[in-house]
């Protein structure tokens, strides 16, 4: 598992695609990078850290849902942030997500399929969107 830096773009970024009954759980920043203002919830990768350990850690952080790791789908140096992205299906084990780091996030939602495009405009990962088509 490949984590760490990326090219001097900062540490290696783990995001958690979670999915629970038909929908995607997407978090809107406080401040957009770049043109992401909606995207899954994610977060540097800690030393010693997985990208499955960082997706669950960053996950319970944000909106405090309590998650498990089911698949790493897979990674790629981000097109808007230059930075290293490993996504990671999860699977909600308990809790009710909502806005739990007001600092970073300013709110939440529950996004059918057909609802995606209007939250992401450009898509996702080609492994993201694997995912979620399957």
């Amino acid at each position: 598992m490949t984590t760490g830096t990326s090219a001097d773009q900062g540490p290696a970024i783990a995001a958690a695609v979670i999915v629970q009954d038909g929908r995607l759980l997407l978090v809107q920043r406080r401040i957009s990078e770049g043109s992401l203002s909606w995207q899954l919830p994610a977060g540097a990768v800690e030393h010693r850290e997985t990208f499955a350990q960082a997706a669950v850690r960053e996950t319970a952080e944000e909106t405090g849902l309590v998650v498990a790791a089911v698949a790493t789908l897979g990674e790629r140096v981000h097109p808007d942030t230059g930075r290293l992205i490993g996504y990671v299906a999860c699977r909600v084990q308990d809790g009710t997500a909502r806005v739990a780091d007001t600092d970073e996030l300013r709110d939440i939602a529950w996004v059918s399929h057909g609802e995606l495009s209007s939250y992401v405009p450009h898509g996702f990962a080609p492994a993201v969107q694997d995912y979620l088509a399957s």
